[in-house]
């Protein structure tokens, strides 16, 4: 019986975390947090080593379709804004993903990045810090997405 219980417990935790996964990947449009307009369209997926990653597809705004990321520094410098690699090495805690980074393309710097899910807006919260605590921090919100 203890067994089937535990059995039980650790199916029901499995489908929970993946249901909560599901929420964070896929398509989203990031929206400029000064002048509310959609900037850009990403890919936050799960790879092969379980980190997340967000991917820049395509630039919403226009005449900047092909730009680059003149202002990065080493491997990405002047490289193809659409298809680099922004959110990197996010892992799930709970319903957040913590522990990576974000690439600001606009100023070529790194910040700390925490992503997190509301349910009632189904909208990403996404934080980048430049400490690990996130105190100093600025938000933007992303939202879903259904495809390109």
């Amino acid at each position: 019986m203890k067994k089937l219980i535990l059995f039980f417990g650790l199916f029901l935790a499995t489908v929970t975390a993946n249901a909560q996964v599901e929420k964070l990947v896929g398509y989203w449009t990031s929206i400029d947090d000064k002048t509310s307009t959609e900037k850009s369209v990403f890919q936050i997926f799960k790879a092969t080593n379980g980190k997340y990653y967000g991917k820049l597809l395509k630039l919403l705004e226009p005449g900047r379709s092909g730009a680059v990321c003149d202002k990065c520094t080493g491997a990405d410098k002047d490289k193809p804004l659409e298809g680099m690699i922004l959110l990197k090495d996010l892992t799930l805690d709970g319903d957040n993903l913590v522990g990576g980074t974000i690439l600001d393309p606009e100023n070529g710097k790194t910040y700390y990045c925490k992503v997190s899910y509301d349910a009632k807006t189904d909208r990403l919260k996404m934080k980048g810090s430049i400490d690990k605590a996130g105190i100093l921090s600025r938000s933007q919100y992303w939202v879903r997405r259904k495809g390109l």
